[in-house]
């Protein structure tokens, strides 16, 4: 393909090189594109060198990124040229431009056919590889039985007949029907005695592709694929060019094992006996060393044969060998070879007899816990929960909570689990269960479900010997002076039912009991509010007769309660209030809770219901669950016969839920693919499936599935258009940190993708030509996960990625491994975990930059983790307002200002603005029905949960100003909130976007009532404040 001798074309790709910018190149581009046209319109005046160098530089200029709508039926007409320059220029040009459904495909099937059956071997080889680039319907029912002749035919060189085994390959993927079972299975045993291993490699490819279908057909070939192996473990007859760091073609022996792996078994015991002995030099012959490329090549040879050693279900002492090698694996310091001895010792697990085995290399497992790349990490985890047994449990889980301080906390929840798991599975004492369930509440309450202390509840109350002591060790805790809540839930019910079996241990009278519980009460949610309820009932039903100091200090906090808004809390309040005065009768009404049903464990079944790769029991098992995850990865082409690695093999659960309105036990699926995974992403439009797809940009080229910024919808409208002034710092989403010198010009209005995300949680926070950024968020609390989406749209790789994460100082935030590369059209998500320690409104800064070709691109964007993503709404009545309105008196705890410069906004618009921003718009409230009253809860780590309150008063004469009034009990939280209030409600200059229309009759503003009477809620508002 010597292109030195086209001047014309060396000169234009010497001009784009000179463009100094892209609108330069642009330019030169069009113009050449125009006189192109122009001479192809003449093309009777063309010469086949001219009509050669013009398709070559449409081929360069579509290689450039730029659509070429024409010229494709020149480049088609040059695949029928006699001579072999213009033939090759037509072939190469055509795989380029076009696809397998393009209709001028149909005009050249009839040339590349003539090219296929003829005499000349380089036309032979130009036609079979465009038919194997291209593939399509059409080619494979047009071209096969032509393609399958050229293979068997004696008279062809090795190099057509090796094109034409994997052009069939191709063929066959499209469309299985060109290769008809019966008449096959013999000529692939005759293509395996082939001596040429170029033409017997390729046509391993054939064979696995067609075993992986039916196997059944092709048993004949097994012995042949077992002689493959034979003669290559003994290194007969290998040609120099196809031994690779002394290895003889590893490639052809990783196919020739995966192919016998899609077998059952092997019957003959002659061929099984030489399989074995195969297998044997492999693991003998294999060991770590220094050169990468020879380990590389020789461990992809020994993994294969672990994974048919698994399959065949060897003798003991060949397993015995297997595990000895990869206990050699983790231990040695290069990261990606441990990890494959972690994964395939867990493997391993599901072969019997060899369990006492594996837990010789215990302790080496145990180190890899401690690794620093996260998903060696994981594997180890894996392994040890799966290796784990009454004899070494209690070795593992103590080993696991004490990982448990220092884990990511990506993997905090999967191990809380399996540490539970393991716990109540191989117990040796309950006892010691008891100890091991309220550690991993005190160290990891975050990420410990509900099933995990209900459990330990059911045991304790199902086995008398156990109620002391786990009382005892539920008072010893809450002796702690910060607990999680959790721990407050299970302690205050294991106290409330069993407290009175500690009656005479020193600390533990009623009333200590209650008033250490009772401390906890101004700091846990209303779900725990109403288990404490109950343990006050309890206790005063242990103290029969009762107490009357004890027995008035509970009555008096049934009778606060009894108006709480909350109906769950009310009635619980009012009932045993009522039940409390029945005197000796409440101990037949109260008294302890019976033994719960023999039920099985709700964490085994969700174990059992997420089972991950141990529990294979043979390669075939592996392949079809390979193919399977593959098909959920690829978004649009499904029909890949080799499937990609299992993605989801990673834990027994996926990453926690951080959604606060969502069960903390739940999972979320869009969240569950591990940290750095690819995916690759095809073009191609697919149908729409039955259910959404959980990945956010699992269609990264075709239409988003995640939301962009907002264009059209009233509601949309309404929300976003009061979010101009978010920013704290500037008006653009990127900070300008250093003068951007970027010459890629970012798609969109990065601003506006910046303020949509600060008011919902999914969306493209960037986007170039070359890559684009989403957002996928989850908030609970003070905690907050997000992931982000990097996904490379272009079919060169994207180097030299890095991600560094800026934080405020109000903000901990911990970012997992970006990978330096992303591969082309594939996607990489990134976990990030944040943790707000006080109330700010400074934004955290991402750092990002890669390398495309020559541009080296660095953006820093603002990331959406702002002041109200730790807000939550809550709904307050005229009861509950008044008293905490009252006790905020004054500055620094209740600010007012009149603010100026408001944008105009209805009232109803103002309303969804501040619902948006999670502050609960409360109606009815004031008497004004051009003001506003809101509330809601602000989380960080100094506030914990913390009630504020707002009041905004308009004019209606003069919309553009307003007084505000902000009070809450931190003179911070207070300050930062009135500002963050401002920043939405002042207007900001950006780019004009329509009006939102104003429904007709607005819910919030309501007919001034004629006169207030003086209990009405609205007139104390008004005269408070």
């Amino acid at each position: 393909m010597a292109l030195s001798g086209m001047r014309g074309l060396s000169v234009f790709i010497s001009d784009i090189r000179n463009c100094p910018n892209k609108e330069q190149e642009r330019l030169r581009v069009d113009k050449e594109l125009g006189n192109i046209r122009t001479r192809f319109k003449n093309e009777k005046g063309l010469s086949p060198y001219e009509k050669k160098k013009y398709v070559w530089k449409m081929l360069y200029i579509y290689m450039l990124g730029y659509d070429v709508d024409f010229g494709h039926m020149e480049a088609v007409s040059l695949i029928s040229a006699p001579k072999y320059p213009e033939k090759q220029v037509g072939y190469i040009v055509t795989s380029c431009l076009l696809n397998e459904n393009h209709d001028f495909l149909r005009l050249a099937i009839n040339t590349v056919r003539n090219d296929i059956i003829g005499r000349n071997e380089t036309f032979q080889c130009l036609a079979l590889t465009m038919v194997g680039n291209i593939g399509g319907r059409e080619f494979a029912e047009s071209l096969a039985p032509d393609v399958q002749k050229l293979i068997i035919s004696s008279s062809c060189r090795p190099l057509v007949r090796k094109k034409a085994a994997l052009c069939l390959l191709r063929l066959y993927r499209k469309n299985p029907d060109v290769v008809n079972v019966d008449g096959w299975a013999d000529r692939m045993a005759q293509l395996l005695d082939e001596r040429d291993l170029g033409v017997l490699t390729s046509s391993m490819s054939l064979l696995v592709a067609l075993v992986s279908n039916n196997h059944e057909a092709y048993w004949s070939c097994l012995p042949k694929c077992v002689k493959i192996l034979e003669r290559l473990a003994r290194n007969q007859d290998v040609p120099q060019e196809y031994t690779y760091y002394g290895i003889p073609s590893p490639w052809l022996q990783v196919k020739t094992m995966r192919a016998l792996q899609y077998f059952p078994t092997v019957e003959d015991p002659n061929t099984r006996r030489s399989l074995f002995e195969v297998l044997q030099r492999i693991l003998m012959g294999t060991d770590v060393v220094k050169n990468v490329n020879k380990n590389n090549a020789s461990h992809a040879v020994l993994f294969e044969a672990l994974a048919l050693v698994m399959h065949l279900d060897a003798e003991k002492e060949m397993m015995s060998q297997c595990i000895a090698l990869l206990g050699k694996f983790i231990a040695v310091r290069e990261p990606n070879i441990r990890y494959l001895g972690l994964e395939n010792m867990t493997r391993m697990l599901m072969v019997t007899d060899v369990h006492d085995i594996i837990k010789r290399h215990q302790a080496q497992i145990i180190t890899s816990l401690k690794d620093p790349d996260i998903s060696i990490r994981r594997r180890a985890l894996d392994l040890l929960y799966g290796m784990c047994d009454v004899s070494n449990a209690k070795d593992i889980v103590e080993e696991l909570l004490q990982y448990l301080s220092t884990a990511d906390f990506a993997m905090r929840e999967e191990l809380s689990l399996k540490a539970a798991i393991l716990a109540e599975k191989f117990a040796p004492d309950l006892s010691w269960y008891v100890d091991v369930i309220l550690q991993l509440i005190d160290k990891a309450g975050d990420f410990v479900s509900d099933d995990i202390w209900f459990r330990v509840v059911q045991f304790v109350t199902n086995n008398e010997d156990l109620q002391p002591y786990a009382a005892a060790k539920a008072r010893e805790y809450l002796d702690k002076p910060a607990i999680h809540e959790t721990m407050v839930k299970v302690s205050a019910y294991l106290l409330g039912e069993y407290s009175h079996l500690l009656a005479r241990r020193p600390g533990c009278s009623p009333k200590e009991i209650f008033s250490i519980i009772h401390e906890k009460l101004p700091t846990v949610s209303m779900s725990t509010v109403a288990i404490l309820l109950s343990t006050y009932a309890k206790i005063l039903m242990h103290t029969q007769p009762a107490d009357p100091e004890l027995q008035n200090q509970i009555w008096a906090i049934f009778n606060k309660y009894e108006s709480c808004i909350e109906v769950e809390i009310q009635q619980r309040a009012v009932e045993y209030f009522a039940l409390s005065r029945k005197g000796a009768a409440l101990m037949d009404i109260l008294a302890e809770m019976p033994k719960f049903p023999e039920r099985q464990s709700s964490l085994i079944k969700k174990a059992e219901d997420v089972e991950v790769d141990t529990a294979e029991q043979s390669a075939i098992k592996l392949r079809a669950q390979q193919q399977q995850t593959s098909t959920a990865l690829v978004v649009a082409d499904q029909s890949s016969a080799n499937g990609t690695s299992p993605v989801n093999q990673l834990g027994l659960v996926k990453v926690p839920s951080m959604s606060s309105s969502v069960d903390h036990n739940s999972t979320d699926p869009g969240m569950a693919q591990p940290n750095g995974t690819l995916t690759k992403v095809d073009p191609q439009p697919q149908p729409p499936s039955p259910s959404p797809s959980p990945d956010l940009l699992g269609d990264l080229l075709g239409p988003l599935a995640i939301e962009g910024p907002p264009v059209d919808g009233e509601s949309e409208q309404n929300v976003v258009s009061g979010l101009e002034g978010v920013a704290a710092v500037d008006a653009a989403a990127i900070v300008p940190v250093t003068v951007q010198t970027n010459a890629v010009e970012p798609i969109g209005n990065i601003a506006e993708r910046f303020h949509a995300l600060c008011l919902k949680d999914s969306g493209v926070l960037y986007e170039d030509p070359y890559v684009q950024i989403g957002i996928k968020a989850e908030w609970r609390g003070h905690h907050g996960r997000l992931v982000l989406f990097l996904g490379n749209k272009n079919t060169s790789p994207l180097v030299s990625v890095q991600a560094l994460i800026l934080p405020p100082s109000h903000l901990k935030m911990e970012l997992s491994l970006v990978p330096e590369t992303i591969p082309p059209r594939a996607q990489v998500q990134c976990p990030l975990e944040v943790m707000n320690l006080r109330p700010s409104r400074d934004v955290a800064v991402l750092d990002f930059s890669y390398k495309f070709n020559t541009n080296m691109v660095n953006v820093k964007l603002r990331l959406p983790a702002v002041l109200n993503k730790f807000l939550q709404p809550i709904t307050v009545s005229a009861e509950e307002f008044f008293p905490q309105w009252r006790s905020l008196s004054g500055p620094p705890l209740k600010l007012q200002e009149v603010v100026r410069g408001v944008r105009p906004m209805p009232l109803l618009e103002m309303a969804n603005l501040f619902n948006s921003c999670h502050l609960m718009v409360c109606p009815g409230l004031d008497p004004n029905p051009n003001n506003l009253v809101a509330s809601t809860t602000f989380y960080s780590e100094s506030t914990r949960a913390m009630l504020c309150l707002s009041r905004i008063e308009t004019d209606p004469a003069d919309r553009t100003q307003l007084r505000m009034t902000v009070a809450s009990g931190d003179p911070t939280l207070t300050f930062e909130l009135k500002e963050f209030i401002k920043e939405q409600l002042v207007s900001i200059p950006i780019a004009p976007r329509p009006p939102a229309p104003v429904p007709p009759t607005p819910s919030v503003a309501q007919p001034v009532p004629p006169a207030a009477p003086s209990n009405d809620p609205g007139a104390m508002l008004a005269g408070l404040l």
